[in-house]
């Protein structure tokens, strides 16, 4: 059959912009079609769940359009480089003009960054390689002494992810803040820099962010971006392969070490021994390490204490979900990308019903242009809603506070009507200080607000409130036992 993928390939180039085409889409290519499935080939398992996650109903809709059959899309890892595969006649005299290739977006299990260079090099056999790491470990073990600083520098980013293209709002905020702080005194504050909060929230952009930032400021360093997964595959690796001199070598000799996810070493007992004395090694050699995680370090079950108390040493900054000014920013800032302009009301529509993350906010605007796009529909309200009813009506099934009063009260065997009393006895003041915390943290409403549902509550009393409770979050096992029984039945 036809290369169908080179088609639509195509028009997904006019659907985003360069950078995410150059890393997202450009890479794969097209290993077999028939007339019920194409089987597409990527670069490795990452890169599939990443293109699964993000982009799969945008490549269904452009498959579909080209092919003009609803095909199932299989997807096959290839070892071979596919950047350069399938490209047009313009696109190769352009790389052509650009003269010595510059880094692409490639990315390897971790979130790796790597030049078309350092990439022909990690492919090359060697005589030693039975002794060595194969792949980007490869590339790292074995070249860290030997590759151009320059590519040793770029390990692990994504250009688009920079303070330029972080929107700042109440919800990230005091993260913003440290982040821009640790880049103006390396190593002087707030280190380790620990970055918590849900799925989507920006923790890896803002990561990243620091990593080019610092990589700005001091050209020389030697920065490394991660996931926790891949530290721990990197060191499964090395064990097997006898390679852990150079293994340790190479982490224990950064100038900054950020590591994503960190919540995933949890109930690995080598892995956690191993990075206490990275850690330790770095700490104690004055270079900065930033951890991001989904939840606060004492809410990460079976996470070593002594790892716990090691990263709170510096400063714990959490991200929260955004409230809508701050979304209506973020779609304003995404619709800059997309190659048609999109109407103020459709942003405002998109802000207004997309609120639980912001990878979400991205996937549901991409959706709808890739959907006007391609049937050369107006981008409108009406549209947008048709496109996105499934997310809608999840998205629909609001958190009140009434029903965080219900749920709290009915918890602890009280009346609602106790907690807006001013009745200040422990078995009264703890649950509503619970569920204070509840409705800042799961509704949109202002502090005021909340007060006014509690019998009028003055808003320094919901702030001291959401302060204790956080505190107690923290230091408290029961609290953060009552808080996930309490959040999970709110929103059964």
């Amino acid at each position: 059959m036809e290369n169908i993928w080179n088609k639509a390939s195509s028009l997904l180039r006019a659907e985003v912009n360069n950078q995410i085409f150059t890393a997202w889409f450009r890479p794969i290519s097209q290993v077999s079609a028939d007339d019920t499935a194409i089987t597409l080939g990527v670069p490795n398992k990452f890169f599939e769940n990443w293109i699964r996650g993000k982009y799969i109903s945008l490549i269904k809709t452009a498959i579909q359009q080209t092919s003009g059959k609803s095909l199932s899309i299989n997807f096959e890892i290839s070892e071979k480089p596919p950047l350069g595969a399938g490209e047009d006649a313009a696109v190769k005299e352009n790389r052509a003009q650009a003269g010595p290739p510059k880094p692409e977006l490639n990315r390897k299990a971790g979130d790796t960054v790597r030049t078309q260079e350092a990439i022909r090099r990690s492919r090359e056999p060697k005589a030693s390689d039975k002794e060595q790491p194969v792949g980007w470990l490869k590339s790292v073990f074995s070249g860290a002494r030997q590759m151009p600083e320059s590519q040793y520098q770029t390990l692990g980013f994504n250009p688009t992810y920079t303070f330029d293209t972080f929107v700042v709002g109440g919800s990230n905020r005091f993260a913003h803040a440290a982040a821009l702080a640790v880049c103006e005194k390396l190593s002087k504050v707030y280190n380790p820099l620990f970055l918590h909060g849900g799925v989507g929230l920006g923790k890896t952009h803002l990561m990243q962010a620091m990593g080019q930032a610092l990589l700005g400021k001091h050209p020389k360093a030697r920065v490394l971006y991660i996931s926790s997964e891949e530290f721990t595959n990197q060191l499964i690796h090395a064990i097997r392969t006898k390679a852990m001199p150079k293994f340790r070598a190479m982490y224990r000799n950064v100038d900054v070490l950020l590591i994503d996810d960190i919540q995933f070493i949890a109930g690995k007992e080598s892995t956690q021994e191993e990075f206490f004395h990275t850690f330790n090694a770095l700490h104690d050699a004055h270079k900065q390490i930033v951890l991001s995680s989904d939840r606060s370090p004492r809410e990460i079950k079976a996470l070593e204490e002594r790892l716990v108390s090691r990263f709170a040493w510096g400063l714990i900054a959490d991200i929260q979900l955004p409230d809508f000014e701050t979304r209506m920013a973020i779609m304003q800032k995404k619709s800059e990308n997309v190659s048609v302009k999109i109407p103020k009301e459709v942003l405002y529509f998109l802000a207004e019903n997309i609120k639980t993350n912001i990878r979400e906010m991205e996937g549901a605007l991409i959706r709808v242009v890739a959907y006007a796009k391609l049937t050369g529909k107006e981008t409108t309200v009406d549209l947008a809603r048709d496109v996105l009813k499934g997310m809608i009506s999840a998205e629909e099934r609001k958190i009140t506070i009434s029903v965080i009063q219900k749920v709290v009260a009915d918890f602890f065997d009280i009346k609602v009507a106790d907690m807006k009393t001013k009745k200040r006895t422990r078995s009264i003041v703890y649950p509503r200080q619970l569920a204070m915390y509840l409705a800042r943290n799961l509704t949109e409403h202002s502090l005021p607000d909340i007060g006014g549902f509690f019998g009028g509550k003055d808003h320094t009393t919901v702030l001291h409130a959401c302060d204790k409770i956080s505190k107690e979050l923290v230091n408290n096992e029961k609290t953060q036992t009552i808080m996930e029984k309490l959040t999970a039945l709110i929103k059964k």
